[in-house]
């Protein structure tokens, strides 16, 4: 069933360009199969692996900081978001040994203090702004941008659900729930975390080199900065963290809102979007996914 929603739910986003043309709309699906990149790739070492990243913008940053700049240097687009999601995974491995040493609170904080090291570093080394070049600006069309973020978002969603069943993913969330235990019985628990943290940072240098391509200008250290990681881990709890499709139901909810909010609150959204993030903590811990759960069994249970 979930599967079946899922294809539909692709399908449907893949034929739209078919019936409409309106670059709103193909900016709007850009923007919707980027956060669903950026939240799964959280939700599998935050939700899965129980490692709450709150650098997980540097990861992002560093793929599109890569990407942007060879790929404005000469060198073809994949191949730059390819080397985009390579520097970003060895970056990942490189500062994952000395940070699990770390637990809960000291890990989250010690992830942020290094994102944020490295978002002040750019910002100073690369304080212009990047901006593609004139013959890419001339031929600009959001139409291979869509399609490109789409197949992103159809990978990561593919990737998280491939793992999750797996040896690996048993092992993984076998360590979220108590490492001792884990250990004891024959999973390496640095070893599991090391690889969930790999295959997320993979895939968030993706969704940064994608983001690289999609906009004309920006400064570099904007896409370091914690925003980032603050909307995926909200897109996660809202739609459901620990599941595979919670991060796309959150992902779709975050941004639609986020538009309607823009237009006619824009000063309040963020308050609106704190708000409901200590809402859905505290009353829905198991967000879209536990309330549709919830929904269900109502429905079913006899009268």
């Amino acid at each position: 069933m979930k599967l079946a929603g899922g294809i539909l739910l692709a399908a449907g986003f893949a034929a739209m360009p078919l019936f409409t043309a309106r670059n709103d709309l193909l900016n709007l699906g850009v923007q919707i199969f980027l956060a669903v990149a950026l939240a799964q790739s959280w939700n599998l070492i935050g939700g899965y692996a129980g490692q709450i990243n709150l650098g997980h913008a540097a990861f992002f940053g560093l793929g599109a900081l890569v990407t942007r700049m060879l790929w404005v240097s000469g060198m073809p687009l994949l191949l730059s978001i390819a080397a985009g999601a390579v520097v970003a995974t060895a970056f990942g491995c490189l500062i994952g040994v000395p940070a699990f040493r770390l637990r809960g609170a000291y890990f989250a904080i010690g992830t942020l203090g290094l994102a944020e090291i490295l978002r002040i570093t750019i910002g100073n080394v690369l304080p212009e702004i990047s901006t593609i070049r004139a013959a890419e600006l001339a031929s600009y069309n959001m139409l291979p941008r869509y399609y490109l973020t789409l197949g992103l978002a159809v990978l990561c969603v593919a990737v998280v659900a491939w793992m999750v069943p797996s040896r690996v993913g048993l092992g993984i969330r076998a360590v979220r729930e108590d490492e001792i235990a884990a250990e004891a019985t024959g999973v390496s628990a640095v070893r599991h975390k090391l690889l969930a943290l790999a295959v997320s940072t993979a895939m968030a240098g993706l969704a940064g080199g994608a983001f690289a391509y999609y906009h004309v200008s920006y400064y570099p250290q904007h896409t370091f900065s914690p925003v980032w990681t603050f909307d995926a881990v909200l897109m996660s709890f809202i739609g459901g963290v620990g599941t595979v499709h919670g991060p796309v139901l959150g992902a779709l909810f975050y941004v639609v809102l986020k538009e309607v909010l823009a237009l006619r609150w824009v000063e309040f959204h963020l308050i609106i979007f704190g708000v409901l993030f200590i809402l859905v903590v505290l009353f829905l811990p198991g967000g879209l996914v536990e309330a549709w759960n919830r929904a269900r069994r109502l429905i079913a249970r006899p009268r």
